[in-house]
């Protein structure tokens, strides 16, 4: 998927190790619509198609990391097999919402998923590989004695506990809590005046266009200013982006971490008001204090360490 539109700068960005080894292709999404029954900026599958047929790749790599919406396999997996090509999907940031049932499997259609064990898993720093079975030895020993050092025990162990949290009853409801967040979230900012990328969000991120809200603020401003207030954000390019990745004009936003501290639909409510009160009096030091103020009381009465103590 295209850096620019939502792909992540490992699948065969200049600036990663993956392009010197590899010649990538980038897919896109479709072009914005803002009919809400037609919602664009999604992945283009006859665009992904036509580019198979055209360059007959060896792989094709499903995943993004700034991408709102569910991202089907099924689809993937077809155009693969009309041009012979193997399968790869990096769930990194869906990998919590798969295990949950909150976002569809790749497991049943790649030949290779990859994913991070932290982000919605809710693990260590960290990832994983699963595979079909005829690939395995080889993905083995490419990351062991190929790209890898010692293992980091510790790690291993964390990364356990996580799966072991992951296959408890109670997380399914965790990961269905994330949604109802994120919706909610994505709706309270859209009253707000922002502008949700693809006219809303099916997983636990929130891509926003800041430009109908206010069309001299930047992402990298807003970022600033946020952080200023106590409410940690992401600069992030949006489609047609007409700004660099350095500056933007959007912000990537998720639900998981407070998801996981307790909160509910109208506290992310509550954070889309704060924000937007934020982003208004960005030249107000005491109107950002304000705001600081308030975010400090929310996280205190959502502290996910609340057993911990000094």
């Amino acid at each position: 998927m295209r850096l620019d539109q939502g792909g992540h700068l490992t699948h065969g960005s200049p600036a990663s190790m993956t392009s010197k080894a590899w010649r990538f292709v980038s897919y896109g999404v479709t072009a914005r619509n803002d009919d809400p029954e037609l919602p664009g900026e999604m992945i283009d599958f006859d665009n992904v198609r036509d580019l198979a047929l055209e360059h007959r790749p060896k792989l094709i790599v499903a995943g993004a990391t700034a991408y709102s919406r569910k991202i089907y396999p099924a689809p993937f997996r077809e155009i693969a097999d009309e041009v012979g090509a193997l399968l790869m999907f990096d769930s990194a940031h869906v990998a919590g919402l798969i295990a949950g049932g909150s976002h569809p499997s790749p497991v049943p259609y790649a030949d290779v998923v990859t994913f991070t064990t932290h982000k919605t898993l809710r693990g260590p720093r960290g990832g994983a590989i699963i595979c079909r079975d005829e690939f395995a030895k080889k993905i083995d020993s490419a990351v062991f004695p190929g790209q890898q050092g010692g293992p980091l025990e510790h790690a291993i162990a964390a990364k356990a506990v996580a799966f072991k949290e992951a296959s408890l009853s109670n997380f399914p409801a965790y990961t269905e809590q994330i949604l109802k967040n994120a919706v909610a979230f994505g709706s309270a900012l859209a009253k707000e005046g922002f502008r949700m990328v693809s006219g809303g969000t099916e997983n636990h991120m929130v891509l926003v266009d800041l430009r109908e809200f206010d069309a001299e603020l930047t992402g990298k401003e807003a970022q600033e200013v946020l952080d200023r207030a106590g409410i940690t954000t992401n600069r992030n390019t949006i489609p047609d982006d007409p700004r660099s990745p350095f500056v933007t004009s959007g912000l990537r936003l998720g639900t998981a971490a407070e998801t996981t501290a307790g909160m509910k639909e109208q506290e992310f409510e509550l954070v889309a008001s704060l924000m937007a009160q934020a982003l208004r009096s960005r030249t107000d030091d005491g109107a950002l204090a304000g705001v600081r103020d308030e975010v400090a009381a929310l996280c205190r009465e959502f502290n996910p360490y609340a057993s911990f103590t000094r």
